[in-house]
């Protein structure tokens, strides 16, 4: 988890309709200084696109996000994930995050889904919907309450408020599709996204 995540602020959060649209995309993420991509398991074509830039663009750290089951974990991993994303927790989940010994980040909101995940021995989570489950503000709030527990924020992120996200003490990064929207990847616009990605390669921790 260190390894692949140290250094890192933002993570490009994409949907992919095509396995073709797969390696441009990481490249151009790749070359903005977006190092670590998380595909979301949301398309059929999901899996092999995971597949594709594993292979073809190895210097990238590709992971699977919206990971809903402990199938979507073996799945993932026999793709080449090299980390594992989901937007909550359950039993199922946690037995096969951990047993896929995958840098695994589970998803919490509630304070109740907070000690769950802390009791399981989760200490970075994925915060989503976060704007609206409350922001910033929630993440503030949660901070004292919740010593060690670091999150990374999603949904609802963008270039404007990304930098507040990153200013709070337990949020080392963000996650979002903003430099590479759905509509920029369907029509190939690769060097759109890389300006948008360069733009959030340069957000740091305040």
């Amino acid at each position: 988890m260190h390894e692949i995540f140290l250094g890192t602020t933002v993570i490009p959060v994409v949907t992919l309709e095509r396995v073709e649209q797969a390696a441009p995309l990481a490249t151009v993420l790749l070359r903005a200084g977006l190092r670590v991509i998380e595909v979301t398991l949301r398309t059929p074509a999901s899996l092999q696109a995971i597949a594709e830039i594993a292979r073809r663009v190895p210097d990238a750290v590709v992971g699977a996000g919206t990971v809903l089951t402990g199938a979507d974990v073996r799945r993932a991993a026999d793709a080449g994930a090299r980390f594992l994303v989901s937007p909550g927790l359950t039993p199922d989940l946690v037995a096969a995050g951990l047993g896929s010994e995958l840098p695994y980040v589970p998803g919490a909101v509630t304070a109740s889904e907070v000690i769950a995940a802390r009791e399981h021995g989760f200490s970075l989570l994925k915060f989503f919907p976060a704007v609206a489950s409350g922001g910033v503000e929630a993440l503030r709030q949660l901070a004292p309450v919740f010593a060690g527990i670091a999150f990374c924020p999603t949904g609802g992120l963008n270039e404007a408020n990304a930098g507040d996200f990153l200013a709070l003490p337990n949020v080392p990064m963000v996650g979002g599709a903003w430099m590479a929207p759905a509509d920029l990847i369907a029509a190939g616009d690769w060097a759109g996204i890389e300006e948008r990605a360069r733009r959030a390669a340069r957000l740091q921790k305040r």
